[in-house]
């Protein structure tokens, strides 16, 4: 019963992890921020859906996702500006 949960936890963590990765992927994001963006947000539903995370984390998330939008547009203005 114990390795069951142990399982499902480490399983938990593995899928919040992935999110957290592709959270960090700067060149994913600066390459194409409105694909990553929504990628990041259906990630972040689908855990919520699942149960992995609750309200408060899926609320987090999805802060996290837009600034990391926000992020890449100010950074591609930025080198825009610079040319």
């Amino acid at each position: 019963m114990n390795r069951d949960f142990a399982d499902t936890a480490g399983a938990k963590l593995s899928a919040i992890t992935h999110w957290q990765v592709m959270l960090r992927d700067d060149v994913a994001l600066l390459a194409m921020p409105g694909a990553h963006h929504k990628a990041l947000l259906r990630q972040a539903h689908a855990l919520h859906r699942h149960q992995v995370i609750d309200a408060d984390d899926l609320s987090d998330m999805l802060e996290l996702a837009d600034a990391a939008l926000a992020y890449a547009v100010e950074s591609l203005l930025d080198l825009d500006a610079d040319v």
